[in-house]
């Protein structure tokens, strides 16, 4: 496994962006996409999570997020780093 997949999220969320952040993190870990996720200072207004994932899940795990920032109406907090 390798550091494969950045998001970039919005330090200043309101109450429901904070809840589904957090909602989306937990689903990665508990469909097994990781078990992990490093959060670092990117600057005054953003975080960068990163998490490992496997190679092969690499597609599915950027699909399974980029749905789920759809579907929650995240665009505006959340964005995967290429």
């Amino acid at each position: 496994m390798e550091r494969a997949i950045k998001l970039q999220v919005r330090k200043e969320l309101d109450g429901r962006q904070q809840f589904n952040v957090i909602k989306l993190k937990g689903s990665l870990i508990s469909k097994g996409y990781t078990e992990i996720i490093h959060i670092l200072d990117q600057d005054e207004n953003y975080h960068i999570n990163s998490f490992a994932t496997p190679a092969e899940s690499r597609n599915e795990v950027k699909d399974f997020i980029a749905d789920f920032i759809s579907s929650q109406n995240l665009a505006d907090a959340v964005t995967v780093f290429k």
